[in-house]
């Protein structure tokens, strides 16, 4: 699937892992384009918050634990090159993928020496925008490899497959979200809501119970020693000896 062309010479209107389990702003002032995105990541099992200007990206971006920023250039109020030299000017480190129609190699040169970590020009297909997403939070992670190993569980962010002993489990998109923001940092107690912060973007219903739901599930699918319960602190997959 492809998105469309953005026109950035045109003034604008103005809005919302690696991996699955990762949390997404999405800066885009096309509603067409970021409704198909966010549909598709959202589908993918990532949280993605949607804003449409420039003014909105940095006021999210400086307030919320984003895993990674797509941003468009041109955007109303600000443009996304002043964005991204601000976030960087003020020691935010997080991974920025330029997404926008500007494809001349002097715009490229221009957002990466800016900061950009990645850059992609519309229209692109969406399986290419996942994989530059992992690729880029796998690099911020310090990963190499691109499944996850942990005895004998692999999860393979890419594919979407968790295997048991070589044997296929089948997860939720939920379920996945949230093993593999736990085996993302094993030995890291994440509270409840922290894990609800990877699973759920803007506008998303979270009911009371719904991290223990799923913790129970996995504990049911996967063994009940996996997932540990850090009393008052939140839930942790222990380090591998």
């Amino acid at each position: 699937m492809r998105v469309g062309i953005d026109k950035p010479e045109k003034p604008r209107q103005t809005v919302t892992d690696v991996y699955a389990a990762m949390r997404i702003l999405l800066v885009e002032d096309d509603r067409m384009i970021a409704e198909g995105v966010r549909k598709a990541l959202r589908g993918e099992g990532f949280a993605v918050d949607w804003v449409e200007d420039g003014e909105a990206a940095l006021s999210a971006a400086m307030g919320e634990p984003y895993d990674l920023v797509l941003l468009d250039l041109g955007l109303p109020k600000r443009d996304g090159l002043d964005v991204l030299r601000t976030l960087r000017a003020r020691g935010h480190a997080l991974p920025v993928l330029i997404v926008t129609a500007r494809d001349a190699v002097a715009e490229r040169v221009k957002g990466l020496d800016a900061g950009a970590d990645d850059y992609l020009v519309k229209p692109f297909d969406l399986d290419e925008l996942g994989a530059r997403i992992r690729a880029l939070i796998r690099r911020q992670m310090g990963r190499s490899e691109s499944t996850i190993r942990h005895g004998a569980l692999t999860l393979d962010p890419a594919s979407h497959q968790v295997t048991l002993d070589g044997v296929p489990v089948a997860l939720s998109a939920r379920e996945f979200a949230l093993l593999e923001a736990l085996l993302a940092r094993p030995g890291a107690v994440l509270s409840k809501s922290q894990l609800e912060e990877k699973m759920y973007g803007w506008g998303e219903e979270i009911g009371s119970n719904t991290v223990e739901v799923y913790i129970h599930a996995l504990r049911k699918k996967l063994g009940a020693d996996l997932i540990r319960n850090v009393r008052g602190l939140g839930y942790m997959i222990a380090r591998q000896a």
